[in-house]
């Protein structure tokens, strides 16, 4: 019987059908990716917009933090990294995305890439999973007329990815400031307040995904997040070690 849980080694894909079907997954479920500039240490954050086989194009959103686009300018070469139900997909871009802003939505676009590296390693995502797992967060304050239950899904230093059941989107707007996430494990006590940048209702699964970024965050509740995002990365770090 096979374990899932041993090490695979990594593949490398270079069909364009593989290659868009793989990103396509990424897209979908909102996966964040983790762009690093070579030479560089540090980390931006990315979601992938939209995949287009017919025109061999991507579309990336907004980088949080956004001072990466200066590197982005200057063709500087990056790997983009992302998760996928416990397969890590990376790939390496030359520098070649083009930055556009249509009525505020500020996106970039490219080329797909020729190759793929598909790497199996479940027992790093289960890692980070377990962590994340254990957050049920609550959204409210003014502009909510009652709170909403989620569940935290990702975050990094500067945001996070939630869920929630069913489609909500019709009790959020885009670029709302929301003055009450509530998630003990991650700001302690302190509500902080979040900008909502990414709204999306997936009927298949019957999930609403928000992807928030926080907003004048205090000093406590910021090193609180760094504590449990720096968990998250040990935890994953050590089940690399081990897929090694």
């Amino acid at each position: 019987m096979p374990n899932d849980d041993a090490p695979q080694p990594p593949k490398v894909l270079t069909t364009p059908l593989e290659i868009s079907s793989n990103l396509r997954q990424l897209q979908e479920s909102h996966d964040p990716l983790i762009i690093t500039f070579h030479e560089r240490s540090q980390r931006f954050q990315s979601y992938l917009i939209e995949v287009d086989r017919k025109t061999n194009t991507l579309k990336f959103d907004e980088m949080i933090p956004r001072d990466g686009e200066r590197y982005l300018e200057a063709g500087e070469p990056f790997r983009v990294e992302g998760f996928h139900d416990g397969v890590r997909i990376a790939w390496e871009c030359a520098g070649t995305l083009t930055i556009k802003d249509i009525e505020g939505d500020r996106f970039y676009t490219g080329e797909l890439p020729e190759e793929l590296v598909y790497h199996q390693r479940r027992n790093a995502f289960r890692a980070a999973l377990k962590l994340t797992d254990l957050v049920s967060v609550v959204l409210g304050g003014e502009k909510l007329k009652a709170p909403i239950d989620g569940k935290l899904l990702d975050i990094s230093a500067t945001g996070c990815k939630l869920r929630f059941e069913g489609d909500i989107t019709d009790r959020l707007q885009l670029g709302q400031v929301y003055d009450r996430l509530v998630a003990a494990p991650l700001f302690g006590n302190q509500p902080v307040s979040v900008e909502l940048r990414y709204l999306h209702f997936e009927e298949k699964l019957n999930i609403t995904f928000a992807g928030l970024r926080f907003h004048n965050i205090s000093g406590p509740a910021a090193r609180n997040v760094e504590r449990f995002v720096y968990q998250l990365q040990r935890e994953a770090r050590r089940f690399d070690k081990d897929d090694l």
